[in-house]
Parts: structure tokens; C-alpha cells; sequence
């Protein structure tokens, strides 16, 4: 994957409108029109470990984040179904999108060649985008941790801890 595929910060967020694990279509643009910032994470796949650690950090960071003004969206190429058993099943709070083509996941540039197990696959590259009122790509963070990204999320965001 070409590096020039990659967002950066400065750069319109490319329009996202997918289907939730509730069912319902839920537009970026939507929720930038509410005044919200979105922390918009794309992760590999639901119910994994290292999946389902950042969803529950970012489920328990969720009040303080709403709190200043963001909207958490986690996108996976799983389908609406599989989500909402993910949301009941680990007690999520956050919005679920379903991407099951990869369109959304190619157009932020998080789908592409990575390093697994120091072999080089194509899949989907753990990354975060912070989306700011006016649609444009505030933070852009590649082949982010599972474990402990919220935390430096927030601290990237100059939020407490």
C-alpha cells in the first residue's frame, strides 16, 4: 500500500454512511452536522482479544469522551448481526458500524499490506481518525496497539486521564 493512500490531518474524512449493528444507517456526516467531534477506529474483527479490549476501553472512556464533545464509531468488516452479539456480549456502549466490502476501510486507507508475524499480509490496519465538526481529519494514527491506544488517545487529545 502506497503511503499517498494514507490520511492526514488537514484532509476532508472521506463520507462514511454504513449500517450499524442496530440496523440503522449512520452517516459521518450526521454526526459532525450534531456539532460532535468522532473518534471513528476501524479494528480487524468482533469478539477477538485484542478487538475486544479497545472496544471496552473505549466503552469506559465513553462518558468523559462524550463529555468533551466526541462521538466514538468502531467499524470492522463484520456484519450487523455478528456486531450486536459483540455489543451484548462484552456490554458495549459505543456505535458498531458493519463495512463488509472494505470500502470504508480502503478510502481511510486502513485496509492494505501490514506486517503479521513478520510476514506481509493484506488486512485491516488497526487505525484511528478524530474527525472534527467541519468534516475534516483532525488525527490520523496507523497500525495503532489494542492495548492501552485509548489511553494515548486521550492523552494525543490533551483529555485527563
Amino acid at each position: 500500500m502506497s503511503e499517498q493512500s494514507r490520511l492526514s490531518p488537514g484532509d476532508t474524512a472521506p463520507a462514511v454512511t454504513l449500517t450499524s449493528d442496530t440496523g440503522e444507517e449512520v452517516s459521518l456526516a450526521d454526526l459532525t452536522a450534531q456539532g460532535r467531534k468522532v473518534i471513528l477506529y476501524f479494528y480487524p474483527a468482533a469478539m477477538t482479544p485484542g478487538c475486544t479490549k479497545q472496544a471496552c476501553d473505549f466503552t469506559d472512556s465513553l462518558d468523559s469522551l462524550q463529555a468533551a464533545g466526541y462521538t466514538v464509531v468502531g467499524v470492522s468488516k463484520d456484519a450487523p448481526a455478528k456486531l450486536a452479539k459483540f455489543r451484548e456480549r462484552d456490554g458495549l456502549t459505543i456505535t458498531l458500524l458493519s463495512d463488509p466490502e472494505l470500502e470504508v476501510h480502503r478510502a481511510y486507507g486502513a485496509f492494505g499490506e501490514k506486517k503479521l508475524y513478520g510476514k506481509v499480509v493484506e488486512g485491516v490496519i488497526r487505525s484511528t481518525f478524530v474527525i472534527d465538526t467541519d468534516g475534516r481529519v483532525e488525527l490520523a494514527q496507523y497500525n495503532v496497539k489494542a492495548t492501552g491506544h485509548v489511553a494515548k488517545l486521550r492523552k494525543d487529545l490533551g483529555l485527563a486521564a
